[in-house]
């Protein structure tokens, strides 16, 4: 089961209205989704690599800017839908009701004994080490871009924030965010509106 937090009000849900089979298998530090811990690093270092190596792997700054984009694109899909829900037991997302009034629904899994088995503890530290540390090297590439005058390259570091800093939030509400109020209500209105603008344009 899940805990679901949408507007601070919490209710158990299910992730996609099923159990995970493996919560009746015993807590290992092994890695026991071995090819969703894989692409949880593969999309953002790639794009990490391609955009530091660009230069030397091509002439054409539009293929490495495409390329970076659709690594990035891809990162955001996969660890938003995908690796979230797999590693640890979190996932984001919005839904319009009948009135069309948009909610934003942060869910982690329940904390239980059940908790316990079904997160890998050496899964749970590749995911946040991913999660962590690519969006801190795009804000590096950001200033580095913007002090250099690369302005060219700005846009391309700037979709690199938003879009592993999206994930990063939307994460960190989903893990400690139905628990108590990470932030005041301006902050939490300014978050809610940046998810919403990334998720139109990557969803």
């Amino acid at each position: 089961m899940l805990q679901q937090d949408s507007n601070d009000d919490t209710e158990d849900v299910s992730l996609f209205d099923a159990e995970e089979e493996t919560t009746n298998r015993p807590k290992k530090s092994k890695i026991r989704h071995p090819v969703a811990s894989f692409f949880h690093l593969f999309f953002r270092v790639s794009a990490i690599i391609v955009y530091l190596l660009c230069e030397l792997l091509s002439s054409s700054f539009i293929a490495c800017m495409v390329t970076i984009i659709l690594l990035l694109s891809c990162d955001f899909w996969a660890v938003k839908n995908v690796t979230g829900r797999l590693m640890v037991g979190l996932r984001w997302w919005n839904h319009i009701d009948e009135d069309g009034k948009s909610h934003w629904v942060f869910e982690s899994r329940k904390a239980s004994s059940q908790e316990n088995k079904s997160v890998s503890e050496a899964e749970s530290r590749i995911f946040w080490l991913g999660l962590v540390a690519c969006p801190v090297l795009w804000v590096i590439f950001a200033f580095s871009a913007l002090f250099s005058f690369r302005v060219k390259w700005l846009a391309v570091v700037i979709m690199g924030v938003v879009l592993q800093g999206a994930n990063l939030y939307g994460y960190i509400r989903c893990k400690v965010g139905s628990r108590k109020n990470l932030t005041s209500l301006a902050t939490s209105y300014l978050g809610k509106q940046f998810l919403r603008q990334v998720s139109v344009l990557w969803m």
